[in-house]
């Protein structure tokens, strides 16, 4: 991986990119409210068993397959896994969670040139737009892959570090045990074939229903 394609893979995974990552929870913040995370084992517990159900058999799979998509200009199967995407979103935050991320992803990378993103249609979620910056910047789509996956990571740490809460070195002792985790999980993600795909997670959509309705919300989802 040269150094120019590196410099742009850490500036479109980074927490710090303009496109609102910091105020999602993807339901953590319900699971608090619950007391189904209380420490640094339980908040362990929790990002591991997402990663392995949710992140490693869809959401990463379908990254992948728009990357490649991308990269042969198959705009059919762009279309197709990225409805799929947007399908998947079965409740009304995390549809609107990738939906919003998608479009200031989709409108910054416009403003800044890095690629055409006219083609992608209405209701851009966050792979899609991300795929299409990697394509623009050619970016590596292994280490795009994975820096997508850690970068979901490190946002759960983060969302634990200020709402368990966990002290910073506790959090980043948290985000440096699950290197393991996330190097299967991105591993698992790149050869599932379709038919094994899954989002099954009826208990976080479940949280996900009762953070719309949750007292003090400090996190849009």
């Amino acid at each position: 991986m040269n150094a120019a394609s590196l410099l742009h893979l850490l500036q479109f995974a980074s927490p710090a990119l303009p496109i609102g990552g910091y105020s999602y929870s993807q339901g953590l913040e319900a699971a608090l409210e619950e007391g189904l995370v209380t420490d640094a084992d339980s908040a362990r517990a929790w990002i591991v068993r997402y990663l392995d159900d949710v992140v490693a058999r869809w959401d990463a799979p379908v990254l992948w397959r728009l990357l490649k998509a991308f990269a042969a200009r198959d705009a059919e199967t762009i279309a197709h896994w990225g409805g799929c995407f947007l399908a998947s979103r079965d409740t009304a935050e995390l549809r609107a969670e990738s939906v919003q991320m998608g479009y200031s992803l989709s409108r910054l990378i416009a403003e800044l040139g890095v690629a055409d993103t006219c083609a992608l249609g209405e209701d851009v979620t966050l792979p899609l737009a991300f795929a299409c910056a990697v394509d623009g910047l050619a970016i590596p789509h292994e280490e795009a892959l994975l820096a997508m996956v850690f970068a979901w990571v490190e946002n759960q740490v983060l969302v634990c570090v200020k709402s368990v809460p966990l002290g910073q070195v506790a959090g980043q002792r948290l985000l440096l045990s699950l290197r393991p985790e996330i190097e299967r999980a991105v591993e698992l993600a790149r050869c599932l074939p379709d038919d094994e795909l899954s989002n099954w997670a009826p208990g976080l959509s479940m949280l996900s229903m009762r953070h719309e309705v949750q007292h003090g919300r400090l996190y849009r989802s």
